[in-house]
């Protein structure tokens, strides 16, 4: 058969054809022993006296695969230059993808979104695929039956499905870029780790950020084995609205960050966004998850450098994996505001409130915390200045993890417990992720720091058994 997939199923005996142990637990997860070995080697006709006999026959028969290997490897090698002689262009490129770098001039072709118009996340990551699809050949994906959610499908590049199977919405193509998983997380995510482990690709893959935990194993992997495999996680809160608390993450972002290896990224509007998906692609040792809202998110007006009195920090700090994204007035902060994605917004509306009444606060974003456990000692510092010890960090979901960043007299505006099906607005509103929030819990901080008192992430929440029922 060679025109289409094979399954070979056998059924088998766990342990066969030792004589004592096969068919039972103790097979599975402990050694023989000697007595076992002894008589597993008469049942299957060796001498139980010898150790590692290997019969003249098979070591004939093995050094004779070596000498057929060793042929055909030259043959394929022969060819292989051939080829190349004859095809310079599509051998350089070989070269390249080989080798996992990236074109000259790549960046160029990434969007940059005008301040003003609120876009969701999401939205931005189809933009830029779209925009990277040209000049970026290795990069193809596509989703778990979600792609019209995820924005995880390259404008005008055909599936990866035979030409007989093309629908009007998908034409089918022998070497196409968008592949259509089906609703199988896992599946998706084992599969494009084998796609990494062949090189020569970037694959990537999305649902939603809920159903990470169907993939976990796979993810697991990816970052054990060191892959560059790009999981793209939509809807990643609260803010999803109406579907409700079986669909809204509240664990997954600390659940994720907490795997070795795995980059979690969470840009905070358009720009962090294309700046996450260079950075991404620019690391080629491990993967990433790529965190998006569902929400419209405001695409903030941003200058070219750093930080300065009340222009905000270009995206590309997003590199560094955190930001001073908007210095306190006067530029010496009393308080430290940390957040990320769709709540680096309030954040900047705190300060605001705060500046108001006379309080300096700077916005910290965080889109990746990993990226930002790299910088060295004097980055990190000149960022979260250790002097300042009022902080607050604002995530919509657990605070676990935040803690270390906020300190002993920090505060965390967090949600504690499940979601509930409502509108986004109401949501945050109802659950206390809100700029009047922060605002309280930086005055709350600041108390403490000047009362010489300390409550690690502020008070603990009644979660009322782990429900948020409005």
């Amino acid at each position: 058969e060679t025109g289409r997939p094979s399954i070979i199923s056998l059924r088998t005996i766990i342990g066969w054809p030792s004589p004592n142990k096969q068919n039972t637990g103790a097979i599975h997860g402990s050694a023989l022993g000697t007595d076992e070995v002894r008589a597993l080697k008469e049942v299957l006709g060796f001498d139980p006296d010898r150790t590692f006999q290997v019969e003249d026959e098979v070591l004939a028969h093995a050094r004779e695969v070596a000498e057929r290997g060793a042929a055909a490897h030259a043959e394929w090698d022969h060819a292989f230059a051939q080829w190349r002689a004859a095809q310079p262009e599509r051998a350089e490129l070989f070269d390249r993808l080989a080798a996992r770098r990236l074109p000259a001039g790549w960046t160029d072709a990434l969007p940059v979104f005008p301040a003003g118009k609120a876009v969701a996340t999401r939205s931005a990551s189809g933009k830029v695929l779209s925009a990277l699809a040209p000049v970026l050949p290795e990069l193809w994906g596509g989703s778990a039956d979600l792609a019209g959610s995820n924005n995880t499908t390259m404008e005008g590049e055909p599936s990866f499905l035979p030409e007989g199977r093309s629908t009007k919405a998908f034409s089918g193509h022998p070497y196409g870029r968008t592949l259509h998983f089906g609703i199988r997380e896992h599946a998706m995510g084992s599969i494009l780790n084998g796609i990494a482990l062949h090189g020569g690709t970037r694959p990537y893959g999305g649902t939603f950020l809920v159903f990470s935990d169907y993939m976990r194993p796979a993810v697991r992997l990816a970052a054990l084995m060191k892959l560059p495999v790009t999981f793209v996680w939509t809807h990643d809160s609260i803010g999803l609205g109406e579907d409700g608390p079986t669909h809204q993450p509240v664990e997954h972002l600390a659940a994720l960050r907490a795997i070795p290896g795995l980059d979690v990224v969470r840009p905070a509007d358009a720009n962090e966004t294309a700046w996450a998906w260079r950075t991404i692609l620019e690391r080629t040792e491990n993967p990433a998850g790529l965190v998006l809202t569902r929400q419209n998110v405001p695409t903030f007006e941003r200058g070219d450098g750093p930080a300065t009195g009340d222009t905000l920090a270009s995206a590309e700090g997003v590199v560094r994996g955190a930001y001073v994204l908007a210095e306190a007035p006067g530029g010496t902060p009393e308080v430290l505001l940390l957040a990320t994605g769709s709540e680096v917004q309030l954040a900047l509306a705190a300060r605001e409130q705060l500046a108001e009444e006379g309080i300096a606060a700077r916005v910290v974003s965080i889109p990746c915390r990993e990226w930002f456990d790299e910088q060295d000692a004097a980055y990190r510092e000149s960022v979260l200045p250790a002097s300042v010890r009022a902080r607050v960090s604002v995530e919509a979901a657990v605070a676990q993890g935040w803690r270390e960043l906020v300190g002993d007299a920090g505060r965390c505006v967090s949600l504690e417990h499940f979601g509930a099906s409502a509108d986004y607005q109401r949501l945050y509103t109802e659950f206390g992720i809100t700029a009047e929030a922060v605002v309280a819990a930086a005055k709350a901080s600041l108390a403490d720091v000047a009362a010489g008192t300390a409550t690690p992430g502020g008070p603990a929440k009644d979660t009322r058994g782990g429900t948020g029922d409005l």
